[in-house]
Protein backbone atom coordinates (compact mmCIF):
# COMPACT_ATOMS: atom_id res chain seq x y z
CA UNK A 1 0.00 0.00 0.00
CA UNK A 2 1.28 3.69 -0.80
CA UNK A 3 -0.05 6.66 1.09
CA UNK A 4 0.02 10.38 -0.20
CA UNK A 5 0.22 12.84 2.52
CA UNK A 6 -1.83 15.84 1.31
CA UNK A 7 -1.63 19.42 3.36
CA UNK A 8 -0.84 22.65 3.15
CA UNK A 9 2.77 23.70 2.42
CA UNK A 10 2.80 27.00 1.02
CA UNK A 11 0.70 28.31 4.11
CA UNK A 12 1.90 26.00 6.53
CA UNK A 13 3.89 26.18 9.71
CA UNK A 14 7.39 24.92 8.91
CA UNK A 15 5.66 23.87 5.46
CA UNK A 16 3.85 20.55 7.33
CA UNK A 17 6.97 19.03 7.51
CA UNK A 18 6.77 17.60 11.02
CA UNK A 19 3.53 15.80 11.08
CA UNK A 20 4.53 14.70 7.46
CA UNK A 21 7.39 13.05 8.72
CA UNK A 22 5.64 11.57 12.41
CA UNK A 23 2.91 9.99 10.38
CA UNK A 24 5.48 8.56 7.77
CA UNK A 25 7.99 7.12 10.11
CA UNK A 26 4.72 5.12 11.26
CA UNK A 27 3.20 3.94 8.48
CA UNK A 28 6.52 2.49 7.35
CA UNK A 29 7.13 1.14 10.78
CA UNK A 30 3.87 0.13 11.80
CA UNK A 31 1.85 -1.09 8.48
CA UNK A 32 5.18 -1.19 6.22
CA UNK A 33 3.08 1.20 3.66
CA UNK A 34 5.28 2.92 1.56
CA UNK A 35 4.86 6.82 1.73
CA UNK A 36 5.01 10.15 -1.03
CA UNK A 37 5.74 12.68 1.01
CA UNK A 38 5.96 16.24 -0.65
CA UNK A 39 7.91 17.62 1.26
CA UNK A 40 10.71 15.22 0.51
CA UNK A 41 10.15 15.33 -3.39
CA UNK A 42 9.85 18.76 -3.60
CA UNK A 43 12.83 18.68 -1.66
CA UNK A 44 14.92 16.12 -4.41
CA UNK A 45 13.12 18.20 -7.38
CA UNK A 46 14.77 21.99 -6.28
CA UNK A 47 17.94 20.07 -5.63
CA UNK A 48 18.11 18.41 -8.99
CA UNK A 49 16.28 21.06 -10.81
CA UNK A 50 17.01 24.49 -9.16
CA UNK A 51 19.45 23.73 -6.68
CA UNK A 52 20.11 27.89 -6.06
CA UNK A 53 17.10 29.45 -5.87
CA UNK A 54 14.92 30.81 -3.21
CA UNK A 55 11.75 29.08 -4.41
CA UNK A 56 8.93 31.13 -2.16
CA UNK A 57 10.60 34.62 -2.84
CA UNK A 58 10.39 34.31 -6.57
CA UNK A 59 6.45 34.33 -6.50
CA UNK A 60 7.48 38.20 -5.78
CA UNK A 61 10.55 38.45 -8.30
CA UNK A 62 9.64 36.13 -11.29
CA UNK A 63 6.17 34.92 -11.43
CA UNK A 64 6.76 33.48 -14.83
CA UNK A 65 9.15 31.33 -13.26
CA UNK A 66 7.81 30.49 -10.15
CA UNK A 67 4.62 29.49 -12.64
CA UNK A 68 6.58 27.32 -14.93
CA UNK A 69 8.17 25.50 -11.25
CA UNK A 70 4.51 25.38 -9.74
CA UNK A 71 3.47 23.46 -12.85
CA UNK A 72 6.32 20.94 -12.54
CA UNK A 73 5.09 19.60 -9.00
CA UNK A 74 1.72 20.02 -9.84
CA UNK A 75 1.99 17.46 -12.33
CA UNK A 76 4.82 15.52 -9.87
CA UNK A 77 1.95 15.39 -7.65
CA UNK A 78 -1.16 14.33 -9.94
CA UNK A 79 0.82 11.46 -11.89
CA UNK A 80 1.54 10.36 -8.22
CA UNK A 81 -2.16 10.04 -6.41
CA UNK A 82 -3.40 9.06 -10.31
CA UNK A 83 -0.94 6.26 -10.65
CA UNK A 84 0.47 5.12 -7.53
CA UNK A 85 -1.24 5.90 -4.15
CA UNK A 86 -3.23 3.74 -2.74
CA UNK A 87 -5.11 6.68 -0.37
CA UNK A 88 -4.72 10.10 0.96
CA UNK A 89 -3.73 11.17 4.18
CA UNK A 90 -5.21 14.63 4.45
CA UNK A 91 -4.19 16.93 7.38
CA UNK A 92 -7.16 19.97 7.00
CA UNK A 93 -5.55 23.14 8.96
CA UNK A 94 -5.26 26.58 8.52
CA UNK A 95 -2.33 26.21 6.14
CA UNK A 96 -4.44 23.76 3.85
CA UNK A 97 -7.11 25.97 4.29
CA UNK A 98 -5.47 29.15 3.14
CA UNK A 99 -3.90 27.16 0.15
CA UNK A 100 -4.65 25.78 -3.15
CA UNK A 101 -2.89 22.62 -3.93
CA UNK A 102 -4.82 20.72 -0.72
CA UNK A 103 -8.33 20.81 -2.59
CA UNK A 104 -6.67 20.00 -5.86
CA UNK A 105 -5.12 16.50 -4.84
CA UNK A 106 -8.32 15.65 -2.68
CA UNK A 107 -10.27 16.57 -6.10
CA UNK A 108 -7.69 13.80 -8.06
CA UNK A 109 -7.87 11.36 -5.02
CA UNK A 110 -11.32 11.64 -5.25
CA UNK A 111 -11.80 11.15 -9.05
CA UNK A 112 -9.66 8.11 -9.46
CA UNK A 113 -11.60 6.59 -6.23
CA UNK A 114 -8.83 6.75 -3.71
CA UNK A 115 -9.84 6.65 -0.21
CA UNK A 116 -9.32 10.05 1.66
CA UNK A 117 -8.40 10.21 5.15
CA UNK A 118 -8.84 13.11 6.51
CA UNK A 119 -7.31 14.56 9.96
CA UNK A 120 -8.95 17.87 11.40
CA UNK A 121 -9.78 19.61 15.04
CA UNK A 122 -11.81 22.53 12.46
CA UNK A 123 -15.51 22.07 12.72
CA UNK A 124 -17.03 20.51 9.98
CA UNK A 125 -19.54 23.09 9.38
CA UNK A 126 -15.97 25.81 8.46
CA UNK A 127 -14.73 23.22 6.02
CA UNK A 128 -15.48 23.46 2.38
CA UNK A 129 -18.17 21.52 1.45
CA UNK A 130 -16.10 20.34 -1.65
CA UNK A 131 -13.19 19.12 0.43
CA UNK A 132 -16.17 17.08 2.49
CA UNK A 133 -17.18 15.71 -0.55
CA UNK A 134 -14.20 14.16 -1.64
CA UNK A 135 -13.09 12.64 2.30
CA UNK A 136 -13.86 9.19 2.78
CA UNK A 137 -13.28 8.90 6.51
CA UNK A 138 -13.00 11.76 8.96
CA UNK A 139 -10.96 11.75 12.16
CA UNK A 140 -10.29 14.33 14.97
CA UNK A 141 -6.62 13.18 15.54
CA UNK A 142 -3.93 11.02 13.72
CA UNK A 143 -4.47 8.57 16.94
CA UNK A 144 -7.65 7.93 15.65
CA UNK A 145 -6.19 8.06 12.15
CA UNK A 146 -3.76 5.07 13.28
CA UNK A 147 -6.64 3.16 15.13
CA UNK A 148 -8.35 3.03 12.13
CA UNK A 149 -5.75 2.01 9.30
CA UNK A 150 -4.72 -0.61 11.88
CA UNK A 151 -8.34 -2.28 12.04
CA UNK A 152 -7.95 -1.90 8.38
CA UNK A 153 -4.76 -4.06 7.82
CA UNK A 154 -5.59 -7.53 6.74
CA UNK A 155 -3.84 -10.48 9.35
CA UNK A 156 -1.10 -11.32 8.99
CA UNK A 157 -0.69 -15.00 7.41
CA UNK A 158 1.15 -17.66 9.48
Amino acid sequence: MRAYLSGGMEYADGEGVNWRKDIQQWLETKLQHSVFNPNIESDKFFNINYPNIDFRNIKKTNLMLYQEIVRHLVDIDCKEIANHSDYLICYWDEGAAKGAGTKGELTMAKYFRKPVYLVTSFPLHDIPGWVLGCTTNIFLNFDELKQFLVNKQPPLQS
